[in-house]
């Protein structure tokens, strides 16, 4: 059995310690209880309801966490802080994690780039609200400080290398700002000696989130210079700009995260001008949806597990058709990008519908926002 580290007696203990423990001790205890013949006399599922009526942290398989505070960052977005539990296994500056909640009786999950500092004792992610938002909505006005929220472990591979460059560039605009910002954190806690420009470009400075962080980082951390631009129509944010800004840009590696136009144009400015220092991106954007060749018949498709099968009704995703029909599939961007709706195919053929590939393969992981059944299909759910 684990302890949380805001447990009984409210113990703390370091990250890199409690991890170790929990691999030690949980990992083969999940083992043992996924064993057939222990699973005959007690299941897995039965052990962390237990767990979870004697503590809401309590798990033996799920990174959990406590919300113990809520920063309004501006208007419309919030930082949500986290006192995660002994599984959690820590982060890099620039990783996402996968946030899980029941809303209306249906689980989703959205990704949120942590806005914290790699190693910190409690964790941060930073979201927006959007207006027809269903899990961004409900964040904003339901969870409230000691609700426990259930996440991933850190994902993502937009991330500082070990062996850093003697100039940076820290690019983001609107909400991208929340990965860079842990970067920035980073570099901070590791004295880095270098050269770094954080940029950031919003509508206006009731836009800027995390203003105050900002302003202290920059006071505190002489090697950064802090550019901030204000979007307004009489004076548009465009690459040329960035270069008047940053006149050795071509000397700077580059993290760049904000609206998928923003960094089309910063994209398509580094090709044009052969600029030689790199440029990392982070994008919450799947690739898009191609014309599906499937011919639309329907097909039968069964669930492992809940024993339900359904009949498609033409080439929507498997996520659609699911939905359709009354299931309610664990998912998240419903994009591509975040695996949260990912299965096992026992059986059958499906079409990628991003990249058009057929596959009968058996037994092979599938997403199923972007994937639609060409045959009658099993699916282990």
């Amino acid at each position: 059995m684990q302890f949380s580290p805001v447990s009984i007696r409210n113990t703390i203990v370091p990250v890199a310690a409690r991890t170790r423990w929990a691999q030690t001790v949980n990992a083969p205890l999940v083992k043992a209880l996924r064993h057939p013949w222990v699973e005959s006399i007690v299941r897995l599922d039965a052990v962390e309801d237990a767990l979870t009526a004697l503590h809401p942290l309590l798990s033996l398989t799920e990174v959990r966490a406590r919300v113990v505070r809520i920063v309004e960052e501006t208007a419309s977005t919030k930082t949500f802080v986290l006192q995660p539990n002994a599984l959690w296994a820590g982060a890099q500056a620039g990783q996402f994690v996968r946030v899980q909640l029941e809303i209306n009786g249906r689980r989703v999950e959205r990704a949120y780039s942590l806005s914290s500092r790699p190693g910190a004792r409690r964790i941060a992610f930073t979201t927006k609200r959007q207006q027809q938002g269903l899990v961004s909505s409900h964040l904003h006005t339901s969870v409230k400080v000691g609700d426990v929220l259930t996440i991933s472990q850190a994902l993502g591979e937009f991330v500082l290398p070990d062996a850093l460059p003697a100039k940076l560039l820290l690019l983001s605009a609107g909400s991208g700002i929340t990965p860079v910002i842990s970067m920035l954190r980073d570099l901070k806690a590791r004295n880095f000696q270098g050269d770094v420009v954080f940029l950031h470009v919003c509508r206006a400075p009731d836009d800027l989130i995390f203003a105050q962080p900002l302003q202290s980082l920059a006071a505190d951390f002489p090697n950064v210079r802090l550019v901030l631009h204000y979007d307004t129509r009489a004076d548009s944010f465009s690459p040329e700009g960035l270069a008047q800004q940053v006149p050795d840009l071509s000397e700077r590696s580059t993290w760049m995260c904000g609206p998928a136009g923003f960094m089309d144009a910063i994209s398509a400015y580094w090709d044009s001008e052969g600029l030689p220092a790199p440029l990392w991106s982070e994008r919450f954007v799947g690739a898009p949806i191609l014309p599906s060749t499937a011919p639309g018949t329907p097909v039968l498709v069964s669930c492992a597990g809940s024993g339900t099968t359904f009949t498609t009704q033409g080439t929507d995703p498997l996520l659609v058709q699911a939905e359709r029909a009354g299931l309610s599939p664990k998912h998240g961007c419903r994009i591509g990008i975040c695996r949260s709706c990912q299965c096992i195919k026992t059986s059958g053929t499906v079409e990628n519908l991003q990249t058009g590939e057929v596959s009968s393969a058996p037994n092979e992981l599938i997403r199923l926002c972007i994937s639609t059944a060409r045959s009658d299909v099993a699916l282990s759910l």
